[in-house]
């Protein structure tokens, strides 16, 4: 796999993940050199830099749970904001990019703004990883207490909480408690694959209004 990391040129093969020890600064000069670019995937945590470029399988899957999450959402009428690619900084400390967060609860104090001050601001009220590179770590998201994390691995989604100052894994979502959202995104990734994302949205939403 061919990965070319240097002042002229940031390139890594699809489904690559390289690790490196790094400074802050590295980490911001790297960022400033992707400029919009959304590949590579990068993230800074504790002296450590971590750069990943995803699969075509990850965006399919990132792409197919945030549209169940919207779906979810709006079936229990509720308003949000959400976005993508956004990327979560803390000065000297963490770097993080997720592939889909969800303003729910606190979606009046980001509403309209250009950019969100990780230090001040509301973290993500629901964020969500797919992990098929072994890149993710829910614990990243422990130092801006976003209070729920969905994590899909191996085909199945996980669901964390913070509690305290650690993540723990749950059955049920606490923005979805009446509803099973991992048998939920089970049934709509097997239609997905066996037919395309259009099928499974459409079903989950018939199967919602009945």
């Amino acid at each position: 796999m061919l990965t070319v990391v240097s002042p002229q040129k940031l390139y890594l093969s699809a489904g690559t993940v390289m690790r490196t020890p790094a400074t802050w600064q590295d980490y911001q000069s790297l960022c400033e050199q992707r400029g919009d670019d959304s590949i590579p995937r990068l993230k800074y945590r504790s002296g450590e830099m971590l750069l990943m470029s995803p699969l075509p399988k990850h965006g399919r899957d990132v792409s197919l749970l945030a549209d169940i999450i919207k779906v979810l959402l709006d079936s229990a009428g509720c308003e949000y904001d959400s976005f993508t690619p956004v990327t979560m900084q803390l000065p000297e400390e963490s770097g993080i990019e997720p592939d889909y967060c969800f303003y729910i609860d606190h979606w009046q104090a980001v509403s309209g703004k250009d950019r969100i001050d990780w230090r001040n601001d509301p973290p993500p009220d629901l964020v969500l990883e797919i992990d098929i590179t072994s890149y993710s770590d829910v614990n990243d998201y422990l130092p801006y207490g976003v209070p729920e994390v969905w994590l899909f691995r191996k085909q199945k989604l996980l669901i964390y909480q913070l509690q305290g100052h650690e993540y723990v894994t749950q059955a049920q979502s606490r923005y979805f408690p009446e509803r099973d959202v991992a048998a939920i995104a089970a049934q709509a990734i097997q239609v997905a694959y066996e037919r395309n994302t259009s099928a499974a949205i459409r079903a989950l939403k018939q199967q919602l209004d009945t």
